[in-house]
């Protein structure tokens, strides 16, 4: 397991790694790296520095706020001083003695808010940029990483960190971050203040320090190997729910509803266990920084009194160095209270750095994607997802322009595994895939897999994904090509109707015809199809394959055969058998050539009759 950042100073410069998680009941998840400490500040830096100039004007409107809040303590301690002298001469205190005092603390006032208001809307916003583009990065480098580290690493560990690590890093910068710069400015003002006062107030008050430091270093220490681990069980036990619920169906088969339940108890328990410490371990926190407030105070008072009674100080000055101190506790135990925000977020941090982190050769040694003029050509190419055991072979392929290719073969033999790999998905771990390069922004090829997805939005909105700038009549024209059109127009409010989950819902289906709709607009060079009819049941099959028929006219394709009757339709079929071609050629010549395609012809032509 890769080391949490910041838990020794000696740890920060480690390399950062994969974690490593045993599952008891499998093999160990290869989860995707946690940057180190000295990375995660490096990344936020990064992130920070386009908008270095709006971090200096926040910081700077924000120290004059907090420099004229400070008027207020010698104010106050003024208008102690004038009751103490009006009643010492006169007995009584004239108000027109008070009146100035009173007005300035309310300009004083109003001043701090108005310029407290705005510094921390100039933090907000700071934060707010730097988040945004954390989160493109974070999407875009996971949107490229290829399939097999993905599975390797298991859905759970990427899921907690789009959800609950993006949602603790953006609940840190819109909240902590704030208050973390306004607190700390206090407290380095104050101070200073105290210093003018007299310096013995400072010394006096410094007392509490020790205490305070002592606090952070037990906490920091405690929590940062603390929310490491939180996150990991917090990924643990979302990918142990995604494949308890994922394989219901095949769960309840085997009746082993008892030891699934028994799986999810035990993370849920590990997760629960690490929460209770995590909470043990803030009222523990609590209780010394309250240690640090009752010494400081004691002191300062003490120190007044006895500056005081040598007229070194007036009464009034003593009183402000004890609302000084008194200030200081709300900024303190803010600064001090916002570690365990800020250690939660460096945690949830350091691991999306990790993600973004990643190379874009990652897992790809030995293999390329060239640009040259031929169409599509594969050679010699070969990928293993456990660097072990070898799902292709040594396969050579061509594709040319226009040309159908079905590729076919039993459970196993590394057809979807080819496919991912022609469109770019999946790198390859060694050989070459080249085909021509496009020049009008549009993807050289596109894959429409059996995993439907329809995205939220409207109608048009999820088309669009494919062509951003698409007209409504070409939506029209695309949903129309896969014979889509007339369901999409007796929608409630047509292509404007909102779709996805908690909206219209559209069958298996209609969300294949969107899916082959939207091949439609991107227009790629080749075009992927791995089973792509095979989720819509044998009654909307015929209806899909004419839609994918008519969506694949014209253009190169690679078609993972579900059904052979694609395979008859296409201008070749190739055979994969253990991750080797093991025959090429059309339908017609194959059927009748008593080889590896001429057997499943058979079965499948028997299994039909």
């Amino acid at each position: 397991m890769s080391v949490p950042p910041g838990v020794q100073d000696t740890e920060d410069d480690r390399a950062a790694g994969p974690a490593t998680r045993q599952d008891p009941a499998g093999p160990p998840m290869d989860l995707l790296p946690v940057a180190t400490g000295r990375r995660t500040r490096a990344a936020a830096l990064e992130l920070l520095r386009p908008d270095r100039l709006m971090a200096v004007r926040a910081g700077l409107v924000l120290v004059a706020a907090t420099a004229v809040g400070l008027l207020m303590q010698p104010l106050l301690g003024r208008i102690v001083d004038l009751v103490a002298e009006g009643l010492n001469d006169a007995g009584s205190v004239a108000p027109s003695a008070l009146t100035l005092p009173v007005v300035l603390l309310a300009v004083v006032a109003l001043t701090q808010g108005a310029a407290t208001a705005w510094g921390m809307g100039l933090v907000a916003k700071l934060g707010e940029s730097v988040l945004a583009r954390l989160r493109e990065r974070f999407v875009e480098r996971a949107l490229t990483l290829p399939a097999d580290r993905l599975e390797r690493a298991g859905a759970g560990d990427l899921t907690s960190r789009v959800t609950a690590d993006v949602a603790r890093v953006s609940e840190a910068v819109r909240s902590a971050l704030p208050e973390l710069a306004r607190s700390g400015l206090t407290i380095v003002l104050t101070l200073i203040a105290l210093a003018v006062l007299d310096w013995r107030f400072l010394l006096a008050a410094l007392l509490a320090a020790p205490v305070q430091a002592w606090t952070a270093r037990w906490y920091v220490r405690k929590a940062v190997p603390l929310y490491a681990r939180q996150r990991i069980a917090t990924g643990a036990q979302q990918q142990q729910l995604l494949e308890s619920i994922g394989g219901a169906g095949t769960v309840r088969a085997h009746l082993l509803e008892d030891e699934h339940t028994e799986r999810v108890a035990g993370r849920s328990r590990e997760a629960v266990g690490l929460n209770l410490r995590g909470i043990r371990l803030i009222l523990g926190f609590y209780g010394r920084l309250h240690i640090a407030e009752y010494t400081g105070l004691v002191a300062v008072l003490f120190a007044g009194l006895v500056l005081v009674r040598e007229d070194a100080v007036s009464v009034g000055t003593a009183t402000a160095a004890a609302l000084y101190f008194h200030n200081l506790f709300g900024p303190v135990n803010a600064a001090l209270a916002l570690l365990d925000d800020a250690q939660s977020a460096t945690a949830g941090l350091a691991r999306l750095v990790g993600v973004t982190d990643l190379p874009e050769t990652a897992d790809v040694p030995a293999a390329r994607r060239a640009r040259t003029a031929e169409i599509v050509a594969v050679r010699g190419v070969g990928h293993s997802y456990d660097a072990k055991t070898a799902v292709l072979h040594d396969v050579d392929l061509a594709l040319h322009e226009g040309e159908h290719v079905a590729l076919v073969g039993t459970s196993g033999a590394g057809k979807s595994t080819l496919a991912r790999i022609l469109a770019g998905v999946q790198p390859p771990t060694s050989g070459e895939v080249s085909m021509p390069g496009r020049t009008d922004g549009r993807p050289a090829a596109v894959l429409v897999s059996q995993e439907l997805h329809v995205f939220s939005g409207t109608l048009a909105e999820d088309l669009r994904l494919a062509r951003p700038g698409a007209s409504d009549d070409e939506l029209r024209a695309a949903l129309a090509t896969v014979d889509a059109l007339s369901w999409a127009e007796a929608l409630p409010q047509g292509l404007a109707t909102e779709v996805g989950e908690g909206a219209h819902s559209l069958d298996a289906a209609k969300a294949q015809q969107l899916a082959l709709a939207r091949l439609v607009l991107a227009d790629p060079l080749l075009a992927v199809l791995d089973e792509a009819t095979a989720e819509a049941g044998s009654a909307g099959a015929r209806v899909l394959e004419r839609s994918a028929a008519a969506a694949l006219d014209g253009r190169t394709a690679l078609i993972v055969a579900h059904r052979l009757t694609q395979a008859a339709s296409a201008d070749r079929v190739v055979v994969l058998a253990h991750g080797r071609v093991v025959e090429s050629g059309p339908h017609a010549q194959l059927k009748d050539a008593g080889g590896p395609y001429a057997a499943l012809w058979a079965a499948w032509s028997g299994k039909r009759a």
